[in-house]
């Protein structure tokens, strides 16, 4: 007997991630291009000035683009600056284009710095909230008009949780990520008439290239943990696990952009083994 065919749970669908080159943004867009979606690709593609830590390059969106096409489907990939609204409207429009539609939209680029407070200079402060909130802000007001267009779609912000909870030595980045908690419901509620639905995703530690990766997170982390042993409890979970992988960020993403969750509008997802509940 021959098998049916089960379409994907995104089947049909075009979706628009940011920071797409690398570590979550890649896993969420893989996911979706594995479940049917076409996929537009957005990463800055190379460093950011000022900031120490390496960001994706132009040829790690090359790969996820390659790895997008391998799950059978079609992808642009691009190149833009979210803090950059004026060019980010004209990249997306242009990759939308292209597709003739667009679908689901994971805002997903964001930079962390791991400091004491009194370390936080007003550059670094700028710099985070510039990417993490403006550069959200900007890619749901670039893409919003195309979701609109379709009759509707369904936007996923990538908050933390860090969004839901104060964590110690990433000040710039909890005030951030709060701030986009906050952009996830009042979009939520003007989008909701264009049946648009926005949902927020908190994870909790992902083992990413962020900040160097793991190792030189920890190594960032132990001399500010020694000075204030108070504060290591802020990042106990429930869950005996040593850290989350950017796949289980991603099938909580898929849930999101999929109709199944049709009704399911402003919720704080967290995906955190339980660090906010603690």
């Amino acid at each position: 007997m021959e098998r049916a065919t089960v379409a994907g749970r995104v089947q049909g669908k075009v979706a628009l991630v940011t920071g797409a080159g690398r570590s979550q943004g890649r896993s969420h867009a893989v996911t979706l291009a594995a479940e049917g979606a076409d996929i537009i690709a957005v990463d800055i593609g190379g460093p950011m000035d000022g900031y120490p830590y390496a960001l994706a390059s132009e040829d790690d969106l090359a790969e996820t683009a390659g790895l997008v096409k391998e799950a059978g489907r079609q992808v642009v990939a691009v190149t833009a600056d979210i803090r950059d609204r004026p060019a980010l409207t004209g990249v997306v429009a242009e990759a939308v284009a292209t597709f003739g539609r667009l679908d689901v939209v994971v805002a997903n680029a964001a930079i962390a710095y791991i400091s004491a407070w009194s370390d936080v200079t007003t550059e670094i402060w700028q710099q985070t909230i510039d990417v993490n909130l403006t550069g959200t802000f900007n890619t749901v007001m670039a893409t919003a008009p195309h979701l609109i267009a379709a009759g509707g779609g369904s936007v996923v912000l990538i908050s933390s949780a860090a969004g839901l909870m104060a964590e110690p030595f990433l000040l710039p980045y909890v005030a951030s990520k709060h701030g986009v908690t906050g952009l996830s419901r009042a979009f939520a509620m003007e989008l909701a008439e264009h049946h648009i639905r926005v949902n927020s995703v908190h994870p909790g530690g992902v083992d990413t290239p962020m900040m160097g990766g793991r190792a030189a997170t920890r190594a960032l982390l132990a001399p500010l943990l020694e000075a204030n042993p108070k504060l290591g409890a802020a990042f106990t979970a429930m869950l005996p696990i040593e850290t989350t992988q950017p796949i289980d960020i991603s099938k909580a993403v898929l849930f999101l952009a999929s109709d199944e969750s049709r009704y399911v509008t402003a919720l704080a997802m967290t995906v955190d083994a339980g660090v906010t509940q603690m």
